[in-house]
């Protein structure tokens, strides 16, 4: 995936689910949503994603409305449409039907002068997997902290 300058990111996604697959989307936005988007005003933490009559939509992402952008500005919470090859999504779609697939939103970034999407297709993590993921971070930091100390003195 093109690496460009990050807007959102969705850590509460990689605390919930597996993620299985990555894909690279388009979004359909106006003017004034691409503004806000270059300031940074943007949320994707409660939005999810759903394909409905062969297209994908994103629900729940939050674009603040542009200070200056008066009458032009639209409903930040507005369902908006995501980009993908027909291929693409039929392939997604074909994987969701299997039982705990959802499709997630990871991250948005600008890719050039485009507002592009990371969505990924998550199996959801139950209660023990969640918690063997903090034991493992904690471990980490804590090998860190004794790698720094030794390091150090």
């Amino acid at each position: 995936m093109a690496e460009g300058k990050l807007i959102a990111n969705n850590k509460k996604a990689y605390h919930d689910y597996f993620i299985l697959e990555k894909y690279e989307a388009g979004i359909v936005l106006h003017g004034t949503e691409v503004k806000s988007l270059r300031m940074g005003k943007c949320s994707i933490k409660e939005a999810f994603i759903r394909i409905e009559n062969g297209e994908m939509f994103i629900y729940g992402m939050h674009i603040s409305p542009y200070e200056k952008g008066n009458i032009f500005n639209k409903d930040p919470l507005r369902v908006r449409k995501l980009l993908l090859h027909k291929k693409e999504i039929d392939k997604i779609f074909g994987k969701m039907k299997e039982k705990g697939i959802t499709v997630v939103p990871l991250r948005v970034y600008f890719s050039g002068s485009l507002v592009k999407m990371e969505i990924g297709l998550a199996k959801g993590k139950k209660l023990y997997d969640k918690r063997d993921d903090i034991a493992k971070k904690d471990q980490r930091r804590v090998a860190q902290r004794d790698f720094k100390v030794r390091n150090l003195g």
